[in-house]
């Protein structure tokens, strides 16, 4: 039996011997082995636009949209980006909070928000040891060419800290909707 994440990892710095400790701690589960429902989810604390770090933990008993997309004013991240900023309020109705993560810097996401009107917080992992521990950095193949990348995607997390559920490979257009009516028979 996997013990408690809170043993595993008690602060937020996720380099090196912790992640490893996590890792152990989960019952062998390795950073290429994707989460899955019911997994603890590991906790985290990365820079949001303005510099601010924003930590999980903050969210305890609360539900949580972490999603993972790949680059700033790309269409699919923009198309992604304003369809949560345009149905935030119905996920804030059920409690929940919605935290968008990639390596882009805190400017970069500031600058995004405000291009796109977006009301989102956006999380700066430049590093990519939170996108990597939750599986979201993989090898991608285009057109014929392989290299490692942001693979979009997305995890509920309940308002205990456990994974409710997860979307490994998203098509932008109408998933925050999908998040959505996932999340309304999770509150249930």
């Amino acid at each position: 039996m996997p013990v408690p994440f809170s043993v595993g990892i008690g602060s937020c710095q996720m380099g090196g011997i912790l992640v490893e400790l996590w890792a152990l701690c989960m019952g062998g589960l390795q950073m290429s082995d994707s989460l899955q429902v019911g997994h603890p989810a590991p906790a985290f604390c990365l820079p949001d636009q303005d510099g601010k770090e924003v930590c999980l933990n903050d969210f305890k008993g609360k539900w949580v949209v972490l999603y993972f997309y790949p680059k700033d004013n790309t269409p699919g991240c923009t198309i992604e980006a304003v369809d949560f900023s345009c149905i935030k309020d119905r996920f804030e109705a059920l409690g929940a909070m919605i935290l968008g993560v990639s390596p882009d810097s805190e400017q970069s996401h500031l600058t995004f928000i405000a291009k796109k009107d977006l009301t989102l917080t956006l999380l700066s992992d430049p590093e990519k040891e939170i996108i990597e521990i939750f599986g979201a950095w993989q090898l991608k193949k285009m057109f014929g060419k392989e290299s490692y990348g942001v693979v979009r995607s997305t995890f509920i997390i309940d308002p205990e800290g456990r994974i409710a559920a997860v979307w490994p490979k998203v098509k932008a257009r109408g998933h925050a909707e999908e998040v959505l009516q996932k999340l309304k028979e999770l509150v249930k």
